[in-house]
């Protein structure tokens, strides 16, 4: 039987994932990672109804141009700054992300940072597997910063902010938090945290872990001016998006010994990473990696596909897919006045 939408999904995705789409569409997978022009994505969307994509493809005004048919976009990942909402929105295009399935495993790798640089652990074991040790370590070697008992400030206390605050009772440390509107006063109390002005978040906090939305407003919003107000024995994270960070001015506090370390998942204009974070000792990098656990990966596919199905109008959500970022696209639907 012949099926009347066609879906393109424009990178490789679980195979059990797809097979929830076969039933419904026509499936069109790409098998390998590719990065691709505007105008490449722009023939890769001219004629399907729907498409699951990633953060690396941006989907805007120029790309969607002229296309009718297309009806639905789903982003792989909670962030969206790769969907012009507002050119999918005029162009009647519903759009979706995946929020609240990576929520925990975030926060997770958030401390797995934390730890990593704080302690050092990723130049030890360079150090170790570069055959270095030998016997002999000074009493003063490898000395670190403690995380329990330490002060934890999370700027951005959203889904992922708030568990990363609660994690912080487990080490006892006071957890302070900065966020464009405060929390009502029973989730404080839950994640134990204290509402404070971003000049104290960056006086106080020991370890400061960064999860807030990236937008124009949030470029650089930790930059020299910021870093110089922080405590030289700090440690800074970030897993939240390029761009909040400047990365220049981060090397060198960090090169200067004005901060103590950084543990990075995410970087301006990667996957290029500035040249001076690569050389620091007392930088831990990794590659955008936050969500990529087996469990939480295969659950932002399926809830992309979910979304992808609904928009299309099938399955109990119809019409109406679960994490839409643009509902007055419901509006404008093609054929709808």
């Amino acid at each position: 039987m012949s099926k009347s939408h066609i879906v393109w999904v424009s990178r490789p995705l679980f195979p059990e994932v797809l097979a929830t789409l076969a039933p419904y569409v026509e499936v069109r997978a790409e098998t390998r990672e590719t990065k691709r022009t505007p105008e490449q994505l722009h023939d890769k969307l001219a004629n399907v109804d729907g498409a699951i994509v990633g953060l690396g493809d941006r989907i805007d005004a120029q790309v969607i141009a002229g296309n009718r048919r297309l009806r639905a976009i789903a982003n792989v990942g909670v962030g969206y700054n790769n969907l012009d909402l507002d050119a999918l929105t005029v162009a009647g295009i519903l759009a979706t992300n995946t929020p609240d399935v990576l929520t925990q495993t975030t926060a997770d790798y958030a401390w797995a940072l934390l730890l990593a640089a704080a302690r050092r652990v990723s130049s030890a074991e360079r150090w170790l597997r570069a055959g270095r040790w030998r016997g002999g370590m000074r009493f003063d070697d490898w000395l670190g910063v403690d995380v329990h008992g330490k002060t934890l400030g999370i700027l951005g206390m959203g889904r992922i902010g708030q568990a990363i605050a609660r994690r912080g009772s487990g080490f006892d440390m006071p957890v302070i938090y900065h966020n464009r509107s405060r929390l009502p006063e029973a989730t404080e109390r839950a994640c134990h945290a204290e509402y404070v002005d971003k000049a104290q978040l960056l006086q106080r906090a020991d370890h400061l872990v960064l999860v807030l939305p990236y937008s124009a407003e949030n470029h650089h919003a930790i930059g020299a001016d910021e870093l110089a107000q922080m405590k030289p024995t700090a440690v800074l994270v970030n897993i939240a998006r390029g761009g909040i960070v400047d990365d220049a001015a981060l090397a060198a506090a960090l090169r200067e010994g004005r901060l103590a370390g950084a543990g990075l998942d995410v970087f301006e204009g990667e996957p290029s990473v500035h040249p001076a974070l690569r050389e620091l000792e007392n930088a831990v990098l990794s590659p955008h990696i936050a969500s990529a656990s087996a469990d939480t990966r295969r659950a932002m596919a399926q809830l992309a596909a979910d979304n992808l199905l609904a928009a299309l109008g099938y399955g109990p959500n119809a019409g109406h897919p679960p994490s839409l970022l643009n509902p007055h696209a419901l509006n404008r639907r093609r054929g709808e006045t």
